[in-house]
């Protein structure tokens, strides 16, 4: 890849590392890893990617006004300045050309970019989801109001420009918030959510769910992760952080019994759904704190033999690892997309009681700062 092969590269900043070929990439990424984590264990060479291009299968945009012309795009690092993208190297490429659509469709339907200084306008954001392995799409256009003035001549526009799209959702953001999707929804179009296919399992994905924007490189993640739970029928499996259930269910085939743990309401309906459509019996799903469920769980005697726990950017919260050297399971499975806090994280549970067997870094991003590690622990 060429230096600065895209045009807004320095202004967007969402691509760190592009101006490095992809090979130097990946060693700078194993050396930041061995250099956060390496004094816990062995770091294992980092799998890459095979085509590093248009990996993003969800694709977010903010949409504004300059000169008055409609924009859409992302925000500038550390400012609230929306850079215009017309194409992204590293998104999806339909997701790209409907975003396109949506933002020429604005303007010729006169409807106003919402403004967040001034609190006026209408469409703050819209969010692509494609199925990586079913192609279904959903198309989630985030307002300042529920009035959308000719919304089904502006849907049924959007529908004849792109016929492959499966639903249509309005999610409605009236706040002064940096977060992109606000907590209500209707639907305008389609069942209001798209199904994809991972491990052979299937999966629902609804506009807030946590799902991995990079499919095809999850299944080598979860592999890795799965690999090191080494479950052979006869485990209780603890899924912390659980999102829409995806590693947990993927886990359920081999293990005696799953529970999943997660904050994000949305998100535990889609688990549940996921484990119906799946025909997975022995994978229950539960709303709440994953570390007052951990807590809750050791005090009342439950024994996780392998735990799952793939936690936020901010890591985990001291008391959850508290909680997990309570609970003393003999296996940790741990997933994270920050070393930085993976590393602090460590540094806990091995005070704990707990020693790192395997660390494998896999890179998630290509372009980006960002890596995913697994680390496997057991009890010393």
């Amino acid at each position: 890849m060429k230096a600065h092969a895209c045009p807004v590269a320095k202004k967007c900043g969402g691509c760190q590392l592009q101006n490095l070929p992809y090979d130097r990439q990946l060693q700078h990424k194993q050396v930041r890893v061995i250099r956060l984590l390496g004094k816990f264990h062995h770091v294992s060479e980092i799998i890459g990617m095979e085509h590093p291009f248009h990996y993003r299968y969800k694709v977010q945009a903010a949409f504004g006004t300059r000169r008055g012309q409609v924009i859409s795009g992302v925000y500038q690092s550390s400012t609230h300045n929306i850079v215009p993208v017309a194409s992204c190297l590293l998104e999806n490429e339909t997701a790209d050309a409907i975003i396109g659509t949506v933002r020429r469709l604005t303007a010729d339907f006169g409807l106003r970019p919402f403004d967040d200084r001034t609190m006026r306008g209408f469409l703050r954001h819209v969010q692509v989801r494609v199925g990586y392995a079913t192609g279904q799409i959903m198309v989630v256009l985030v307002t300042a109001r529920w009035d959308f003035p000719r919304g089904e001549e502006f849907v049924s526009a959007l529908l004849a420009a792109h016929p492959a799209i499966t639903t249509v959702v309005q999610n409605l953001n009236d706040r002064r918030t940096s977060m992109v999707l606000g907590e209500r929804s209707r639907v305008l179009y389609g069942p209001g959510s798209i199904e994809d296919r991972l491990g052979g399992l299937i999966f629902r994905l609804s506009p807030g769910a946590f799902y991995q924007v990079n499919p095809a490189q999850t299944e080598t993640l979860y592999g890795v992760a799965l690999a090191f739970a080494g479950l052979d029928g006869s485990q209780t499996v603890l899924d912390a952080y659980c999102g829409t259930g995806t590693i947990g269910l993927l886990a359920a085939a081999d293990a005696k019994r799953v529970i999943g743990v997660e904050l994000n309401a949305d998100a535990v309906e889609d688990a549940r759904e996921n484990a119906r459509r799946n025909g997975i019996l022995n994978a229950v799903f539960y709303q709440g704190d994953a570390g007052d469920f951990l807590r809750a769980a050791a005090g009342a005697g439950e024994r996780v033999d392998v735990l799952l726990m793939d936690p936020p950017r901010a890591g985990a919260g001291r008391d959850f690892l508290d909680a997990v050297c309570d609970m003393k399971p003999p296996k940790v499975v741990y997933v994270s997309c920050n070393p930085v806090t993976q590393a602090r994280d460590l540094a806990v549970l091995t005070r704990g009681g707990y020693k790192v067997r395997r660390i494998q870094p896999v890179d998630m991003f290509p372009h980006t700062d960002h890596v995913e590690t697994v680390c496997l622990l057991s009890r010393q």
